[in-house]
This record gives C-alpha cells, sequence and structure tokens, in this order.
C-alpha cells in the first residue's frame, strides 16, 4: 500500500471513528459492565458476568444500535453540523452518505440479530429502540420539550436492558436513575444552546429556539435544584459506600454549572458546561467501583481460584 493510500485509509478509519463517536461506543461497553458488576448484579462473581453470553449479547447489541443511531443522526444533522461543528463534519465526510447509510443498516442487523440470540422479547426490544432513534434523528429532536425527553430517555435505554436482565428491581437504582435522568436532561438543554445557531439557520424548534435562552437556562437551574434530592436520599443508604465521595463531587460540580451557566452567553460557555457534565457522567460511571472495593477484590480473587 502506498503512502497516499495508507494515509487516506487512516483518514477514513479516523472517519468512521468519528461518525459512531468510537469514544462514547467505549464507554458505554464500561457503562454497562460497571452497572452489572456492581450495581445490577453485585452477588454474582466476575466469572459468571464476564462469561454471560446473554449479557455480551446485550452490550454487542447496544453497540451496534447505538452507533448505528450516530450514522443516521450524522445523516439527518449534516448541515447543522456545517454550522455548529465544522471540523468535525470535515472530517466525517472523508466517508460516502452511501457508505454510512449501508453501515447504517447493517449494524442495526446486527444489534436486532444479537438481540434475537437472547430472546424474540430482547429482540423486539431492540426493534423498538432502532425506531426510537430513527424517529428522534427524523422528527422528535426538532421540537423542545419531545426532543429533550427522547434524548434522556434513549440514553439511559440500554441501561434499563441490563436492568431488566437482572431484574434488580431495588429503590437506590431507581433513586440513581432519577439522578442521572435529571443530569442528562440538563446537559441536552445546554447542549441545545451550544448548537442554537445551526438549529435557528435549519429550522429545529429545540428548546432555546422556542423559549429563548433566559427560559432555558431557568429551567436547567430548576433541573439542577432537582438533583439535590435523589443525591439526598443516596446519602441515606449505606450501599453506595465511598461512591457518596463522588456524589459530594458532583453537588460542587453541579453548583458550578449552575452560576456559571446563567453568565454563560457564548457557544465555548455553553461547550464548557457541556463537557462539564460529560466529563461529570464519566466520573460516575468509573465510581461504581467505589461501591464496594472490597466486592471488586473478592470477584477476581473469586476468578483467579
Amino acid at each position: 500500500m502506498s503512502a497516499s493510500k495508507a494515509k487516506i485509509f487512516t483518514y477514513k478509519i479516523i472517519s468512521l471513528l468519528s461518525v459512531i463517536r468510537g469514544y462514547n461506543i467505549l464507554v458505554l461497553v464500561a457503562a454497562q459492565y460497571l452497572a452489572a458488576i456492581f450495581i445490577f448484579s453485585p452477588e454474582k462473581s466476575l466469572k459468571y458476568i464476564l462469561f454471560d453470553w446473554d449479557l455480551l449479547f446485550i452490550v454487542l447489541a447496544s453497540v451496534c444500535v447505538v452507533a448505528a443511531g450516530y450514522i443516521i443522526n450524522n445523516f439527518y444533522d449534516v448541515k447543522v453540523d456545517r454550522i455548529n461543528r465544522p471540523l468535525k463534519t470535515g472530517l466525517d465526510n472523508y466517508i460516502k452518505e452511501e457508505t454510512k447509510l449501508s453501515l447504517y443498516f447493517f449494524l442495526n442487523f446486527l444489534g436486532f440479530s444479537f438481540g434475537f440470540l437472547i430472546s424474540g422479547k430482547a429482540a423486539l426490544f431492540f426493534g423498538i429502540y432502532i425506531f426510537l432513534i430513527w424517529f428522534y434523528s427524523h422528527k422528535l429532536k426538532k421540537h423542545p420539550f419531545t426532543g429533550l425527553i427522547t434524548a434522556t430517555v434513549l440514553t439511559l435505554l440500554p441501561f434499563f436492558a441490563i436492568f431488566v436482565y437482572f431484574k434488580n428491581f431495588s429503590k437506590l437504582i431507581f433513586v440513581h436513575a432519577i439522578f442521572l435522568i435529571l443530569v442528562i436532561m440538563v446537559r441536552e438543554l445546554i447542549k441545545d444552546l451550544e448548537n442554537i445557531k445551526g438549529a435557528i439557520v435549519n429550522n429545529y424548534s429545540t428548546f432555546p429556539v422556542v423559549h429563548g435562552e433566559k427560559k432555558t437556562k431557568q429551567l436547567s437551574v430548576f433541573l439542577l435544584v432537582l438533583t439535590l434530592f435523589p443525591v439526598a436520599v443516596l446519602f441515606n443508604y449505606p450501599a453506595i459506600g465511598y461512591m457518596k465521595y463522588y456524589f459530594y463531587f458532583a453537588m460542587i460540580a453541579l453548583i458550578f454549572v449552575g452560576f456559571y451557566l446563567y453568565k454563560s452567553s457564548s457557544e465555548n460557555q455553553y461547550r464548557l458546561l457541556h463537557n462539564v457534565l460529560k466529563l461529570l457522567l464519566l466520573i460516575g460511571i468509573f465510581s461504581l467501583v467505589f461501591i464496594d472495593p472490597s466486592l471488586l477484590l473478592e470477584k477476581v480473587i473469586d476468578r483467579l481460584n
């Protein structure tokens, strides 16, 4: 392979990873397995979870469907992204639209097939998930409340699949889910503020476009205040272990987001807040190991034995 062909091939690989947001896919895999180990099935051994084929198929189905979702979202948002993310759009264009659509259908087929390997109900779940992602990208995201709520639900559905699989219906999980829902909704509102220029030009009726930046900030701050309630409840659960320190950190970070948001007016400021919330959610994923650090050690020892 010549140097020029190798360079083009490298660009295409990077472009593909950009389109399917490879970083987010890796985080999704880590989040699903950590949630399975420390929240949904803490009593099961590490060996049992890592070699649970049905769980693996759930993760693979989620990865395929979510990656396909990023592709179709990229396809519908190309005009908006040219304004909001010109550099990323230029990188994404190394892959032809026809190739993206072919990969979209192939990944959805794979995701549905992995679901079918688990059960007919799992296949139906991922089939509905595929449809919801397409409907969100095509229609729902262009409207203020439906776009906000649907984006939040779609983010949590891969974890809902594992939640149902392990049948762990504890109050702790529900309260933690409420906290995540509120933070994700704030992140989506701030992302809409960040992308407001492209939304206006392309007639997207996002929350900031319809209700203005001021009301969007007010709603965001209101949701941030609401996060204090599930956090207060979680502090009363000894089961969260050392993860309580994450929630102390989260409270400080969310207070900062609330105050800084009211002073923000530029795209860069909104992008900073968006990234702070993304980082907060990422730290929250890996903080799951602190629920009970001895649990991980016990699982590893059990695996070695």
